[in-house]
């Protein structure tokens, strides 16, 4: 569609003024509408396992862990839908709370799946990448519980950790670790 010379591509605010009726998830990557895909079983229990474990953590602190509800603006015409995000910088206020995106997150984590590693590894990470107040962007694949982590060094360096046995994440900005049990725990 977006090849397509006659479709005008639309921005984030044409985006969020569309009501979807058919309950599906959908994302804005370069003005285009994009339908998500659903989760599975090992997704949502790592997704779940970390928003309650950041949750519980960051309570006081100022910032805040989000699910997939909570949309993250790279640009003006591309919008995503993180598996987790955390805000700071008081994001439960009530003005916060009224957004119904935010434009930035200081932690991202991308809960990997067969039909779209090959996006989360590539044009989500690289957009990620360049939103100035993201620190640290956490890939974890379910399945052979691993995780990669890129952490900001400055301006535009990144250090690139994959991690191939058993590992706590380090989320510096955060001051806290995610232990490796927490977020592939089975119970």
């Amino acid at each position: 569609m977006r090849h397509d010379p006659l479709y005008q591509p639309i921005t984030v605010g044409q985006f969020l003024d569309i009501e979807f009726p058919d309950g599906r998830k959908y994302e804005l990557v370069d003005g285009v509408i994009r339908m998500m895909t659903g989760g599975t079983p090992a997704h949502s229990r790592v997704a779940t396992n970390i928003l309650v474990y950041l949750a519980n953590k960051l309570r006081g602190t100022g910032c805040r862990a989000y699910n997939s509800d909570m949309a993250v603006a790279v640009t003006e015409s591309n919008l995503r839908y993180p598996d987790v995000s955390v805000f700071c910088g008081d994001p439960a206020s009530f003005e916060r709370e009224e957004q119904r995106f935010y434009t930035d997150p200081v932690v991202i984590v991308e809960v990997l799946s067969t039909s779209t590693v090959k996006i989360d590894e590539g044009e989500k990470l690289a957009e990620y990448r360049r939103l100035p107040t993201v620190d640290t962007i956490v890939l974890v694949d379910p399945h052979n519980e691993l995780s990669r982590v890129f952490q900001r060094l400055g301006p535009t360096s990144w250090r690139d950790d994959l991690f191939a046995q058993p590992h706590d994440v380090d989320l510096p900005a955060l001051k806290l670790s995610l232990p490796f049990a927490e977020i592939f725990a089975r119970d």
